[in-house]
């Protein structure tokens, strides 16, 4: 669909896990990156190590406003945005619905679901006269109950329908909409998750979790020609048939 050479990808949750793993893999595969964090010190860090090709960008996605200025500052550095993850993402607090917090479970809606639909909204606009690729992180929450994980398991749900909505309204305009779910991915928040004990995902062995490169690597992957049937679904690389087909195994 598109080529990542000097092209611009726009990376929201980049400070670490699977957004730090994907700016990278992209700035070697010749991409230029923006990378948006709510708190600098870490893309700072990381745009720094990858020099001239990067650009960090404090963002919290819940706020449209700065969504907006993000995606002005892609624009202005770089002259467009070529492709967005919808990256960022939060599970925190874990709680049954009745010990749930609603500020909190409001909190989770802001960033997993709303921010998604910010970005998915602001980099219309710019992808609109030259195509792109739109990859919202999603999960197997999306589909299935978890204990504790009421917010997590509606807002990805959320996802996967703006996925499918972003699909229906945009593929005749260039534009390519696709989720990924990973599966479990060893990141800060399978610590969370861990320390939680309200589930079986809880309970898993570390070594069950896969690498956030194995994501970047999926993400790269849904860019390209071969991956355009799964435009409008989520994509999972949690089977032998998804990871072969990224080349994973």
């Amino acid at each position: 669909m598109i080529s990542l050479t000097n092209h611009c990808s726009l990376i929201t949750g980049a400070s670490r896990g699977i957004g730090e793993a994907t700016a990278r893999h992209l700035v070697d595969c010749g991409s230029r990156v923006v990378m948006c964090a709510r708190t600098r010190q870490d893309i700072d860090r990381i745009s720094d190590e990858l020099g001239d090709s990067a650009l960090a960008v404090q963002c919290d996605v819940s706020d449209y406003k700065q969504v907006e200025a993000a995606v002005s500052q892609a624009v202005e550095h770089f002259g467009g945005i070529n492709l967005l993850v919808n990256n960022a993402g939060t599970i925190e607090p874990i709680a049954r619905i009745e010990k749930s917090d609603p500020s909190a479970w409001s909190s989770v809606v802001d960033v997993n679901l709303k921010g998604v639909y910010h970005c998915m909204h602001a980099v219309h606009p710019v992808m609109q006269s030259s195509g792109g690729v739109i990859v919202n992180i999603s999960s197997g929450a999306a589909s299935n109950a978890l204990e504790g994980w009421s917010h997590y398991c509606a807002t990805k749900a959320g996802v996967l329908a703006l996925t499918r909505c972003g699909h229906k309204e945009w593929a005749h305009q260039g534009i390519r909409v696709v989720g990924l779910s990973p599966g479990t991915v060893a990141t800060d928040m399978q610590v969370a998750i861990r320390d939680s004990k309200i589930n079986p995902v809880s309970e898993l062995d570390w070594d069950k979790h896969i690498s956030p490169q194995w994501v970047a690597k999926a993400i790269v992957w849904l860019t390209q020609q071969e991956a355009d049937a799964y435009a409008g679904t989520d994509f999972s690389i949690k089977t032998e048939e998804g990871r072969r087909a990224v080349g994973l195994i």
